[in-house]
């Protein structure tokens, strides 16, 4: 984390497997931090955690995780998983770092961060 900088932290709950915006979000997330005006943290919750998983050819809009989840894992810290994603086994394999949070980690974090960006 660089000092200084104001955080974002980017919370993603949707089914990448059904829905664009997981893909969108982490494009989203890759290009502010990519300004490197902000520090971004992103946070998968519910479903959004198979945006992690092995093959990114089942999630819609495959492009932007092979695209840009390189970039937003390049942060000096993991991306978390809420664990209120219960197929943690879906996620084996995964060529990302990540980090499996309670739903109160996830509280402190929003707290700790100075803007919040849903998806």
């Amino acid at each position: 984390m660089r000092a200084n900088l104001p955080r974002t932290l980017v919370v993603v709950e949707t089914d990448p497997r059904t829905s664009p915006r997981p893909a969108e979000a982490i494009r989203i997330a890759a290009g502010i931090g990519a300004w490197k005006k902000t520090d971004v943290t992103l946070l998968l919750r519910g479903p959004a955690g198979y945006s992690l998983q092995e093959f990114p050819d089942e999630l819609i809009d495959e492009d932007n995780f092979t695209r840009y989840l390189p970039l937003v894992a390049e942060s000096p810290r993991p991306i978390y998983v809420e664990d209120s994603f219960a197929d943690l086994a879906a996620l084996e394999g995964s060529p990302w770092r990540y980090e499996v949070i309670t739903a109160e980690r996830t509280v402190e974090l929003v707290r700790a961060n100075d803007y919040l960006i849903r998806l």
